[in-house]
């Protein structure tokens, strides 16, 4: 079988490209639509205490009542007063106490009491004693259920036989111990109180608290706890036309959805929800064609950054769907503000705002009150959008997610308040799952990175990361071309002002000026911002050499910078700062000092191409505009006024302008940038009664 070479397979990529657009569009529909619940959905929207717009609503089969998560939790609190606790009785232990008290009688009334006559009554009355104590038991009480009260009732686990029994039915340790003295009596008083103190040491809790039988028994109670209170009959009316949804009627409704929801699990053909899934998911992502089509061409020619958007958009229907599937206690838990915020970063405000309604629109077919879903996740994602509009700090990321939980508050706490009508019935544990939804958010930085590095986008935390001056390439342009160096630092400031003002990308302007001469650390005393002596090393090389010399920064600053694996973007400004420009300087040299020799022209030109956007164009015009501003002996108001005219004109007669975005508008605008600057570099004073 013949192989294909690599150029063939690039031809056929670009032949065929467009229909890998609808194979990718394709993929991602049947993708999210394969993993959605195929059971019938719900159809109707409702909140308490709106009213029911619908018709009048009767039941098409009976269903049970659904209690309120408060009153479960209220009959939950009632069942769990009424179970005892569970006391187990040790019978042994009494035995081994009686037998260890007749042993240490024998031993102490030799030593304490006088005579042996009356050792075997006294002996015989006390064991009775004890007897009877341990039979009727010793209760070990427990603060905890005595509650300020002076007894407390209990069950008694005997034998596995339960009896319910009061700590007044049974001694306590201190009762037995006064019932012991009470009824013990010797004509000794000495043996008496030798008696009563041995006998003291051998009374023990023989019914003692079962921590862990007493918690599978509160924990069965709570398990035959109803969910239900009552039924509603088929054919019986739910609510009728323009009925005001107060409590009661909510909770028909709702236990009306979830009979429905189990019920359809088992109904209905999956095979049509399924086609409507398709036709709806399918509908949602040709309006995402259309809309990139026709508003952001670039990205829709770009089958690399067009199949980033359908997997964001994938993922995150994906993440609903498994969700979903996984049975959460809440659908707030996914972080749908992820989408906005890797959208506006790798790309602009306006489509991170249009795929994000795409994404809830879609997502609100398969969640419960879609409205209150749609109303959550469309308000923290604009948020999300606005606060991140200028990102030029890694902290706006957590300032981001402070305000998207914010905006998610706020919404809760309105929503909460419409509902229920009082701040003491707001249940604050379901704003958990927006907490965490804001936590998870934060994974959109390693995502960003991860995107940036497999579809080759250039972000703005790249180009903030590339901006920095302690780079190790821009060090290294620093230390070999110390001039180049701040050539393109004023550079950089000249064009992010201008760019600033007329609109543009202002952190890929500043991180383009920076590398746009990145080249000249190959050769840096051929270029007369880095030579310290009045000899140049072009005094000995033919003009067109000494051309090609200066030609080259170009190319090498493409080698060097593609090396270090910067950005395309960034990249582009290398090509494009001198366009397809004469190195003129050593052009009209060569033709006065040879002219009977032929001129190839090209010799002495940049290759191109000419800047093709608003930053490129910029650019240039900064870079051109700085370089000769160097050249001024004596710079005053009138001679920065007539070169910054005089270069920008230049370009423009050179046709250097034609493929970006500047107008007349911006050009006069520029211009005025740059002259105001430069005065202040110069330090110009500007004579204000002129310009009055």
């Amino acid at each position: 079988m013949a192989k294909i070479k690599r150029n063939s397979q690039r031809l056929l990529y670009r032949k065929y490209s467009s229909n890998i657009k609808y194979i990718m569009m394709v993929i991602s529909v049947l993708v999210i639509t394969l993993y959605l619940p195929k059971q019938p959905r719900f159809r109707y929207e409702f909140e308490k205490g709106k009213n029911w717009m619908n018709r009048d609503l009767v039941a098409p089969f009976s269903f049970a009542i659904l209690k309120t998560p408060g009153q479960i939790l209220a009959d939950r609190n009632e069942v769990l007063k009424n179970v005892l606790p569970v006391y187990q009785l040790n019978k042994k232990l009494g035995d081994i106490e009686i037998e260890s008290f007749s042993g240490e009688f024998d031993v102490k009334w030799a030593s304490a009491a006088p005579g042996e006559r009356e050792r075997d009554a006294n002996k015989a009355r006390a064991v009775a004693l004890l007897t009877a104590i341990y039979r009727k038991g010793v209760v070990g009480v427990n603060n905890m259920h005595l509650g300020g009260k002076s007894s407390y009732d209990f069950s008694l686990l005997t034998d596995n036989v339960s009896k319910r029994l009061s700590t007044q039915d049974v001694f306590t340790t201190e009762g037995a111990v006064n019932y012991f003295r009470t009824n013990f009596k010797s004509t000794s008083v000495r043996a008496n109180e030798m008696v009563n103190e041995l006998a003291e040491g051998h009374i023990r809790p023989n019914i003692s608290f079962d921590e862990r039988l007493t918690a599978v028994v509160q924990q069965n109670t709570i398990e035959n706890i109803s969910s239900t209170r009552g039924m509603v009959q088929k054919g019986e009316l739910i609510v009728s036309r323009n009925a005001v949804i107060d409590d009661e009627i909510y909770q028909k409704l709702e236990s009306f959805r979830t009979t429905y929801d189990a019920q359809t699990k088992s109904i209905g053909s999956s095979a049509q929800v399924y086609i409507g899934q398709v036709l709806l998911v399918g509908f949602t992502i040709s309006l995402l064609m259309i809309f990139l089509a026709m508003f952001r061409k670039d990205i829709y020619a770009d089958n690399r950054q067009l199949s980033l958007i359908l997997i964001v958009v994938t993922g995150m229907l994906l993440a609903l769907t498994f969700a979903i599937k996984m049975n959460l206690p809440s659908l707030y838990y996914i972080p749908f503000c992820i989408v906005p915020i890797i959208i506006r970063i790798l790309f602009d405000t306006r489509l991170a705002l249009y795929l994000h309604l795409l994404v809830i629109l879609v997502a609100g077919f398969f969640v419960g009150n879609a409205f209150e879903f749609v109303f959550y996740q469309v308000t923290a994602g604009m948020v999300a959008i606005y606060s991140i509009k200028n990102f030029i700090k890694r902290a706006r990321f957590l300032l981001s997610a402070f305000y998207i939980l914010l905006a998610y508050l706020i919404s809760f706490l309105g929503i909460a308040l419409l509902r229920e009508g009082s701040f003491g019935e707001i249940e604050w544990l379901n704003f958990a799952p927006f907490v965490f939804s804001v936590l998870l958010s934060l994974l959109a930085y390693p995502l960003i990175w991860a995107f940036e590095r497999v579809f080759g986008i250039t972000s703005d935390v790249a180009l903030i990361e590339l901006t920095n001056t302690n780079n190790k390439l821009l060090r290294d342009l620093a230390f070999k071309a110390p001039g180049t160096f701040q050539h393109s630092l004023q550079v950089a400031n000249l064009a992010e002002a201008a760019i600033f003002k007329i609109g543009g990308n202002a952190l890929l302007v500043r991180a383009g000026a920076l590398y746009h001469d990145i080249g000249k650390m190959e050769n840096p005393q051929y270029f007369i911002e880095n030579q310290n002596t009045a000899e140049s090393p072009h005094d000995k090389l033919p003009y067109e050499q000494s051309a090609q010399i200066i030609i080259q920064h170009v190319h090498k600053g493409i080698e060097i910078t593609r090396k270090h694996q910067l950005p395309e973007a960034v990249i582009d400004f290398i090509r494009t700062h001198h366009g397809n420009t004469r190195v003129d300087y050593f052009y009209q040299s060569f033709l006065k000092n040879s002219p009977e020799k032929f001129v190839d022209e090209n010799t002495f030109r940049y290759p191109g191409p000419i800047p093709f956007s608003k930053e490129t164009g910029v650019l240039m015009l900064a870079d051109s505009v700085e370089a000769a501003s160097r050249s001024l002996k004596n710079p005053d108001m009138e001679s920065i006024n007539a070169l910054v005219e005089r270069i920008i004109n230049y370009k423009l007669e050179q046709d250097q302008l034609d493929n970006c975005d500047l107008t007349l508008k911006d050009i006069e605008t520029i211009k005025l940038i740059f002259k105001t600057m430069l005065m202040s570099i110069y330090h110009v004073r500007i004579d204000y009664q002129q310009h009055a």
